[in-house]
């Protein structure tokens, strides 16, 4: 069931992050959906409850959920965004990147994942052997001089030359989320 707030016409969406890059992602994902008429984002700085870099497919959707529902506040739904690595066998490093986005209905939450892609071994290594996030992991490897690649590109515009970048890669874990949403008529 969706939250009582929902009015006809215009949708208050709440993300748990200040980060454009997320909000431009949840805010093309609920647009191209076609499904939720107007919609007006409203940023909300909120903590994730989890490490600054999640380092396990539970602890990247408890990080999402909980951004989702920290920021459920005078809102139709909200929306918690949160990247994180977890193990996985026969992989070079042993780890993958997932985007897990959690979209909360005063209810319940409704998760998606996008397409997981693996980090450069040293990445990786920075990442667990240091406790540096990603940001910090690559500009020590020597790819990027980015200090703030996460509200950029990301490291996934810089593994692909800017084919698909974090925007794009966040949006993908949104579509996939917005797929549970019951059918809300504008």
């Amino acid at each position: 069931m969706v939250a009582q707030v929902m009015t006809l016409g215009r949708r208050i969406i709440a993300v748990g992050s200040d980060n454009p890059v997320k909000l431009d992602a949840v805010r093309e994902g609920f647009t191209v959906s076609g499904r939720f008429g107007t919609i007006e984002i409203r940023a909300r700085k909120v903590t994730s409850s989890v490490r600054e870099q999640p380092l396990s497919l539970d602890e990247t959707l408890r990080g999402a959920i909980a951004r989702a529902r920290s920021a459920f506040a005078d809102c139709d739904l909200s929306v918690g965004i949160e990247d994180g690595l977890f193990a996985v066998p026969y992989t070079q490093s042993g780890y993958m990147n997932v985007c897990a986005c959690a979209i909360f209905d005063g209810t319940r939450e409704h998760l998606g994942l996008a397409s997981a892609f693996e980090y450069p071994a040293a990445v990786t290594r920075f990442v667990i052997d240091e406790g540096l996030d990603v940001t910090q992991a690559f500009v020590k490897a020597g790819l990027s001089n980015n200090s703030h690649l996460g509200a950029a590109e990301g490291a996934i515009g810089v593994l692909t030359r800017g084919h698909l970048t974090r925007r794009t890669y966040a949006r993908q874990a949104v579509d996939m989320a917005l797929i549970h949403l019951p059918h809300i008529r504008p």
